[in-house]
């Protein structure tokens, strides 16, 4: 005689613990996700704020390329840190006629928390010269 098949909520014991950890797992996991574009994204803005604050700093009357740098370096070292503010550069360019200074930052992409490989960020920021 084949066994009674037995139906109902008997069958499903300890499923709930496993539909528990399995669901919260992969939902901490979008959520860390999230935050973490939100930090690239940050990160990334702050960059193209500093260079274009540098380069706009820098073409003032009594103000050198030299200061635009500085600038730059002190706004992005102030937000995000010493590391991404490494390789500021500061040269002049010419956008349909009109010369400008060119703020460059190249910095890494903050993949886990703000550690990422460096230089593969490049932002750059212009302002006309006087």
């Amino acid at each position: 005689m084949a066994p009674a098949l037995r139906g109902g909520a008997g069958d499903e014991r300890g499923s709930a613990v496993a539909d528990f950890v399995m669901v919260g797992g992969l939902l901490t996991a979008l959520a860390l996700a999230v935050v973490q574009l939100a930090l690239v994204l940050h990160v990334r803005n702050v960059l193209v704020d500093a260079a274009a604050s540098g380069a706009r700093y820098g073409t003032l009357g009594d103000r050198t390329p030299a200061d635009a740098r500085q600038r730059a370096t002190d706004l992005i070292t102030g937000a995000v840190g010493a590391e991404y503010a490494a390789r500021v550069t500061v040269g002049q360019s010419e956008d349909s006629g009109v010369r400008t200074l060119e703020v460059r930052v190249v910095a890494p992409i903050p993949v886990i928390g703000l550690i990422g490989p460096a230089g593969t960020m490049e932002v750059v920021g212009h302002a006309p010269l006087q």
